[in-house]
């Protein structure tokens, strides 16, 4: 009894002290899972964009130092676009329901009849009908990201620009429709509806650069992030650009953490929730315009109207204000689909953004385009556009930086609200080259401040170096601000691995089958033609690798030298199994260009790389072609051809004698055989009937056409006239003659058919047939 009375008070003492750490287990959160999507594509045949590709790498190397799993790539077609969206839904939903999920697209946005797309390096746009097959539907993966139960999903779309694919035919309207979010989710434009961000002139996009800050200052829920960045933006740019974001998010989420002993921030939490709470006609007017800026809210900006409708700032405000009052009134007119909505939009803005899209609607609903007299308007949530709006929608792009609108510069907001940017991330150094092809660029990391750290809750992703040192100076300068080292060129297998540096992010699967059916030759590189080994240029608007690049293969810095290009489509070189060039392309200027060695050597150019298939010549045609350009060859060429008769006969000698003969084609080589051949004095006595097959070989009238003796036959009528005559072919023995005529520069054959003066000299000839074996030792 007395043991059970221990037991009992031993198991009441364990379970107090258990009570506390088992308190303490349950107030910590479950760990969190981090995911994104990083694709930055600039390489487009038209208007490629400089940033596009740096501002994909900068942003997934800020999500890895958070936490992120990122995988990421630049410059992706269609096919491997709408692939890569699938395998990260995918991704997505295997995750459990404690995952944060984002995607960031950089590149060129478009919008039609309310829908937005993301176009694709290889998108071929001509009008208006090609936007839904050859972009994007950027509808279709966000739904499904939105239905898959994650703590939030962010989607971040950096391709509100000027679009360069379809200059004529119904109007587009410009910039990236205004969308409304699912539950749980954030969705965020570097340019609000309807408006367009100018073009960019450093290594980063402003915005992108922005974002970047904002994510690394810590302490920032999801929604101060993005209403700082506005503010950045617009500073930044002189409110030539105004980002938007919309977000449904309920779950507490920060990228960074603050640590207790930070620095202070200039003003209290309690005091900027104050003055934002404020009404903004009691504010000074520059921070009046802060104040409706950072709301970003229809009211908001016609509070400041309202109280300032005279000060200059109030038109660049009336603007931004017509720019969502059309953008609001088209989302609702869409929702509807009706000809009575599309009706609706055509009474309000018969010249509006969207008036095309409008009429495109009614044609497919087969309505007349123009409104009736009486139909049944439907009811906005906006009241109509007053006449000072009219001017900023009557035009399918909008750009606050267009001078026709003089706008003053916006003040720079007061720093309890934007603190400025830290001195270090004012003016980004340009990232590394990339080392491979789809592969990110890498920017030089800049460390976080240690007061900054991404939550102790977070997951650690795997692989992931600067996650694990975004502190550690030693391993920034040592390891991640190096550029990635260069590796011989992967095949086979080899070639759809991970990049080489576990710095920059892992490519996606579908980018990683793309990559190895590049290198195998069997697909070209996304953004160059069809058929050609290189991509888009390697400058910044084009950043593409050439062909045959694996995943993680170096790329050639620039000005030294790559790797021999593929030989295809290459020329065999004289001297290696192709047939002997004439004369007329054996000149040192006509030879280059129409040569290509699959290994070139330093004597050897390689063809140009631009060159497309369609104008090189084929193997075996070479060497009957003239190059473009060259002027055409006359028939014979005494001062090129006298050392060429000999390998003429080549068909026609005996095959011991064709040996000796295969020696005399280099012209290296025709002395020796002319010091060989000349000491007989009778070579040009053939009469003797049994030696017909040393006669060929005896034909050695070139060297007697060089030595000094023979000048007086010389100065007889040129050979080209005895060419053309058909008599003294017949003179000759019967055998011999049909391949000489059929030659076409053999001028030794007249020699030999001028032995009209010798036949008195046939005795000799026995002798001399006797005399020849031993004076030719190759006989």
């Amino acid at each position: 009894m007395r043991l059970a009375k221990i037991v009992f008070n031993v198991s009441l003492c364990l379970l107090a002290l258990a009570a506390p750490l088992r308190s303490a287990a349950a107030q910590q959160p479950a760990p969190e899972k981090r995911i994104a999507l990083v694709i930055g594509n600039g390489a487009y045949a038209k208007g490629p964009l400089a940033t596009a590709a740096n501002d994909a790498g900068l942003i997934a190397q800020t999500l890895q130092a958070a936490g992120f799993d990122v995988v990421g790539a630049r410059d992706l077609d269609g096919d491997t676009l709408r692939k890569s969206f699938r395998d990260f839904i995918h991704k997505a939903q295997s995750s459990d329901g404690n995952t944060v999920a984002m995607v960031y697209l950089a590149g060129y946005g478009m919008q039609l009849a309310g829908e937005n797309y993301f176009i694709p390096v290889d998108a071929n746009l001509g009008s208006d009908v090609d936007i839904p097959t050859e972009g994007l539907r950027l509808s279709d993966y966000v739904r499904q990201l939105a239905a898959t139960p994650l703590k939030a999903g962010v989607v971040v779309l950096d391709a509100a620009r000027q679009q360069p694919f379809i200059a004529s035919g119904p109007t587009i309207a410009g910039g990236l429709a205004l969308v409304e979010p699912d539950n749980n989710m954030l969705i965020a434009f570097n340019a609000a509806p309807g408006t367009i961000a100018p073009n960019e002139t450093g290594a980063y996009g402003v915005y992108a650069r922005s974002l970047a800050e904002m994510i690394r200052t810590g302490g920032l829920s999801l929604p101060e992030v993005f209403d700082r960045l506005r503010l950045r933006v617009n500073e930044e740019t002189k409110g030539a650009q105004v980002p938007w974001d919309a977000q449904k998010v309920q779950a507490a989420f920060t990228f960074f953490e603050r640590a207790p002993d930070a620095p202070a921030p200039q003003a209290s939490p309690e005091q900027t929730a104050a003055l934002r709470a404020r009404p903004i006609r009691d504010l000074p007017v520059q921070e009046a315009y802060t104040a409706a800026l950072e709301r970003d809210t229809l009211q908001g900006y016609e509070d400041f109207i309202a109280a300032y409708s005279d000060d200059p700032l109030a038109r660049r405000v009336r603007a931004i204000v017509a720019a969502r009052r059309e953008a609001l009134t088209w989302r609702r007119t869409y929702r509807t689909d009706s000809p009575e909505a599309y009706w609706s939009y055509l009474k309000r803005y018969p010249y509006g953004a969207h008036a095309e899209d409008a009429r495109r609607r009614l044609a497919i609903l087969s309505a007349p385009p123009a409104p009736p007299p009486s139909f049944a308007m439907i009811e906005y949530d906006v009241p109509p556009p007053p006449l000072d709006e009219v001017i900023y929608v009557e035009r399918p792009v909008l750009l606050f930086s267009d001078p026709e609108f003089g706008f003053v510069p916006p003040p720079p907001p007061p720093i309890y609200l934007l603190p400025p940017p830290p001195p270090d991330f004012v003016d980004l150094a340009p990232p590394f080259a990339p080392v491979g092809i789809f592969i990110l660029p890498q920017p030089v990391f800049i460390p976080i401040p240690v007061y900054v750290r991404p939550p102790a809750f977070v997951a650690p992703p795997p692989n992931n170096i600067i996650y694990q040192n975004i502190h550690n100076t030693t391993v920034i300068n040592t390891v991640i601000n190096r550029p990635a080292p260069t590796a011989p060129l992967a095949t086979g297998p080899a070639a759809a691995t991970s990049p080489p540096t576990a710095v920059a992010p892992a490519l996606p699967p579908a980018v990683m089958q793309r990559a190895t059916l590049i290198q195998q030759g069997k697909a070209p590189v996304p953004g160059a033609p069809a058929g050609l080994g290189g991509g888009p240029g390697g400058g910044p608007g084009g950043r593409g690798p050439s062909i045959n690049v694996a995943p993680g293969a170096p790329l050639t810095p620039p000005g030294r030298p790559g790797p021999a290009a593929p030989a295809a489509n290459a020329l065999p070189v004289p001297g290696r199994g192709a047939p002997p060039i004439p004369p007329s392309a054996n000149g040192p200027t006509s030879r280059a260009p129409l040569l290509a060695s699959p290994s070139p050597s330093p004597a050897q150019a390689p063809p140009p790389t631009g060159t497309p298939p369609s104008r090189q010549t084929p193997a075996g045609l070479h060497a009957n072609r003239t190059p473009p350009g060259a002027p055409a060859a006359p028939p014979t060429r005494p001062a090129t051809t006298s050392s060429r008769p000999v390998q003429a006969v080549i068909p026609r000698g005996p095959e011991p004698r064709a040996r000796v003969q295969q020696a005399a084609p280099p012209i290296q080589r025709p002395p020796p055989p002319v010091a060989r051949l000349s000491p007989p004095p009778s070579a040009p006595r053939p009469p003797v009937a049994p030696m017909v097959r040393a006669a060929p070989v005896r034909a050695a009238p070139p060297p007697q056409m060089m030595r000094p003796a023979a000048p007086p036959p010389m100065a007889r009528p040129a050979p080209p006239p005895q060419m053309a005559r058909p008599a003294p072919p017949p003179q000759m023995a019967r055998p011999a003659p049909p391949p000489m005529a059929a030659m076409p520069r053999p001028a030794p054959p007249p020699q030999m058919a001028r032995p009209a003066a010798p036949p008195p000299r046939p005795a000799p000839a026995p002798a001399a047939g006797k005399r020849c074996p031993p004076n030719v030792p190759h006989c």
